[in-house]
């Protein structure tokens, strides 16, 4: 039978950890939200220069001795106490106070009570910039009961508690630039009252259930004044399918990065690679989508396939004389893409073909770019056609193993890009592969 641990104070922590255990911890990684932790050798009980101290499920359970941690550790700046036995914020306390110059804390998979007085604690976290609290059962209203504690919070990360409404901060956490909420079950509705946070810039909302985001203030607005200083905003392995929800986030001034995979947004054409064009084309300020960076060419690209896409729309709504409000409404930007690039020719738009796709001949030019002596190969296939009989044709044409065969392609609509071609069950119309398009073929 396993004995109870009735945990060990801080300092007598420190020792075990950092002596006794020095080889086994040194492998471990630790991190204090996004902020890896570096491991420091100490020898012959030296604390004195240590500026992080790690105590990961070391079971500690108080401070010790009344001043000896300000003796001890005094330059600690980055401490982890997740997973210990410290259940009151009086015993957190206890411990930070002696810590002047302590910014970052980590305190996930812990069970803390609340206190009944934040203020009276708030002397031993006045330094305090980055708190993780993640995997601790907290609900919203109860982190705003504690906020007071921490007046100079920067990054408060929040992952996987009990949080599901989201209540107004009410003049605590207005020093907050970075806030993680991700596998909470949020309430949809209530997440536009975090825009009382005046410098918010960064925001996790993936893996919360999300089907959309309102903004209070800007229903019909080209802009809003809610979350003013938002630049990047992740809403990875949500249920967003709706369009109007990305129409909303165009309308937040400072957004330049977005998260967004694993969401249920579709194309008419069923590609997710128009999904991330349709994206790109809706928010003319994005820098960056999916955490790759948008160049020149794939935002020029993706604005003028968009014209393209709903050009008949546009034509049938009134065109440039005058577009319905029903258009304004779905494609808000349409109309400054037209004045950008110019209004798309009939001949030009995106219409459905009157044959079935795997009738669908495209026009492809084959080019091996690791052998200059050989001459390009142009093919018409089905657009239909999946890789491994593309593969199967080049094994024909140039004897090489299929399996050895490496695909990208090249849009003659984006110049110095290559696309991986990197499933032999998928279509070339999956990947976007379109007449007049060039296919790299590389092989092992």
């Amino acid at each position: 039978m396993q004995k109870v641990s009735f945990g060990v104070d801080f300092l007598t922590a420190v020792y075990l950890t950092y002596q006794t255990n020095a080889e086994e911890v040194l492998n471990e990684e630790i991190f204090i939200s996004s902020k890896k932790l570096e491991w420091f050798v100490v020898e012959e009980k030296r604390f004195e220069n240590l500026p992080s101290v790690m105590l990961y499920h070391r079971n500690v359970n108080g401070p010790g001795v009344a001043g000896d941690i300000r003796k001890t550790t005094p330059n600690v700046q980055w401490l982890d106490l997740s997973g210990s036995l410290l259940s009151t914020w009086k015993d957190v306390a206890a411990i930070t106070e002696q810590l002047d110059k302590l910014e970052g804390l980590q305190l996930s998979v812990n069970r803390i009570s609340l206190t009944s007085d934040p203020w009276a604690h708030r002397q031993a976290f006045s330094n305090l910039k980055l708190l993780a609290l993640n995997n601790c059962d907290f609900t919203w209203l109860q982190i705003l009961e504690c906020a007071a504690m921490w007046p100079q919070l920067e990054d408060l990360s929040l992952e996987n508690n009990n949080i599901r409404e989201l209540q107004r901060p009410e003049g605590v956490l207005q020093t907050l630039k970075s806030l993680n909420l991700s596998c909470n079950p949020l309430m949809q509705e209530s997440v536009s009252r975090l825009s009382s946070l005046p410098r918010l810039e960064w925001l996790n909302l993936s893996n919360t259930k999300l089907s959309i985001i309102q903004l209070e203030d800007a229903t019909q607005a080209s802009t809003t004044d809610v979350f003013p200083a938002l630049k990047n905003l992740n809403l990875d392995h949500n249920n967003i399918s709706e369009w109007s929800m990305v129409n909303e986030l165009a309308k937040l001034p400072c957004l330049v990065k977005l998260s967004c995979r694993d969401n249920k947004l579709v194309s008419s054409d069923g590609n997710p690679k128009t999904v991330n064009q349709m994206i790109i084309a809706k928010l003319g300020h994005l820098l960056y989508l999916n955490n790759s960076e948008i160049s020149f060419e794939e935002r020029k690209g993706a604005e003028l396939d968009y014209i393209k896409m709903f050009g008949e729309e546009w034509l049938k709504a009134g065109g440039a004389d005058q577009p319905s409000t029903a258009l304004i409404c779905q494609h808000p930007r349409y109309q400054m893409l037209i004045e950008k690039y110019g209004a798309p020719d009939e001949g030009e738009l995106k219409k459905p073909e009157p044959f079935a796709l795997k009738n669908q001949l495209i026009n492809i030019t084959f080019v091996f770019p690791d052998d200059a002596d050989r001459e390009p190969i142009s093919k018409k296939l089905p657009a239909s056609m999946v890789v491994q009989k593309v593969k199967g044709l080049l094994h024909r044409l140039l004897r090489i193993p299929p399996a050895d065969l490496r695909l990208t392609y090249t849009s003659h609509k984006v110049s110095g890009t290559e696309f991986p071609i990197d499933s032999d069950l998928k279509t070339l119309h999956f990947y976007s592969v379109e007449d007049g398009d060039q296919v790299l073929v590389r092989w092992s």
